[in-house]
């Protein structure tokens, strides 16, 4: 049969071989940011499995901006060579290695989730953090530290930085990691930043941030290959950032030559009121591209292969990103194939299970 799913899809130099991602999930398993064995095989039995592009976890620019003390890092050059092997293996496979480039604000310092999840502080391997204001995240946290204007310039310099290596590190889609709370997130809400400068206030001061990290990003990306920005299109909270505003900032990014809107949503506040079902945010993905003309990617609660095939063919979204369900099944690809009645092609070494 036809699938929109399996089509493949051109975003600058790059062909992608069919619609699906890897969503970049934190595995909480690196040591003071080195890449191990278990990146090695979690982010490449996904390329193996099929998937067109595998993002690799929220990466952190700067040891601040890590969200625990497990996750990955690119603020050093030793960083790079375990992500160039990682890499390599990935390009065997006919996919695409990506990377979300991050810095986590006022959520970073916290414990991995196997081992309590809470905040870190200097006493037990946590250190301060980091914000637009100075304002918790849950409210019996320290309070992170308000950036001046060198920190601002840090941020900026550190995400610089950290392109140059990831494009080093043989990675050809970077994506700046702008939702669930993290600080260029917290930079974008009115319930985040209560900053009165030219970062804060207006929809115009409060995205200037993200607008000099892409600029200074783009000065070390090339123009060849693909910059993703992921967004929460909604903080699912009165007051806070809306679809509204998620539309007016991707036409903006659209216009600075960013290529794909990676849409979820939410993480900003404790009290934020999710209706979590199958495709909750797959209508936001949907009208910004229909609002935008951008190329966008759906996320959330996407688990079947009819599902992803319907997002496709009917113009929500021109990805589809699988987190947990590729977690139950990193053949995620091969299998949906299958059931969709697509001959793809398989790894040679497992070529003997196809039929």
């Amino acid at each position: 049969m036809s699938s929109k799913l399996f089509s493949p899809l051109q975003i600058k130099s790059l062909t992608f071989k069919n619609r699906i991602a890897i969503s970049p999930m934190c595995q909480y398993s690196a040591e003071d940011g080195f890449a191990n064995d278990w990146h090695l095989v979690h982010l490449g039995s996904r390329a193996s499995g099929g998937a067109a592009l595998i993002i690799q976890e929220a990466t952190a620019v700067s040891p601040e901006g890590r969200i625990s003390p497990g996750d990955l890092g690119l603020w050093k050059d030793e960083h790079i060579e375990k992500m160039q092997a990682i890499n390599r293996f990935i390009k065997s496979q006919n996919s695409i290695p990506g990377i979300q480039l991050a810095h986590a604000g006022r959520k970073a310092s916290a414990a991995i989730p196997w081992k309590g999840n809470t905040k870190l502080d200097e006493t037990n391997g946590g250190w301060n953090t980091v914000a637009p204001s100075a304002v918790a995240f849950h409210s019996n946290e320290k309070l992170p530290i308000a950036l001046d204007k060198n920190g601002i310039q840090k941020v900026i310099s550190d995400f610089k930085s950290a392109t140059k290596r990831a494009l080093k590190a043989g990675f050809e889609v970077v994506e700046i990691h702008t939702a669930h709370g993290y600080l260029l997130h917290e930079f974008l809400s009115p319930l985040s930043n209560f900053r009165t400068d030219k970062y804060g206030g207006s929809f115009e001061n409060r995205i200037r941030l993200l607008l000099e990290v892409l600029e200074a990003m783009q000065s070390e990306w090339p123009d060849n290959l693909p910059l993703f920005v992921r967004i929460s299109a909604t903080d699912w909270a009165d007051g806070g950032w809306n679809i509204e505003e998620s539309v007016q900032l991707s036409q903006l990014l659209k216009e600075k030559g960013v290529d794909l809107i990676d849409v979820s949503s939410g993480g900003l506040v404790t009290h934020q009121q999710i209706p979590l079902g199958p495709n909750y945010q797959v209508p936001f993905a949907g009208s910004i591209k229909k609002e935008t003309g951008i190329l966008t990617g759906a996320v959330g609660l996407i688990t079947e292969a009819s599902q992803a095939e319907a997002i496709v063919a009917t113009r929500k979204a021109d990805l589809v990103l699988f987190a947990r369900e590729s977690l139950r099944n990193p053949n995620l690809a091969l299998t949906f194939a299958k059931e969709l009645g697509v001959d793809m092609q398989w790894p040679i070494q497992y070529e003997r299970a196809k039929i």
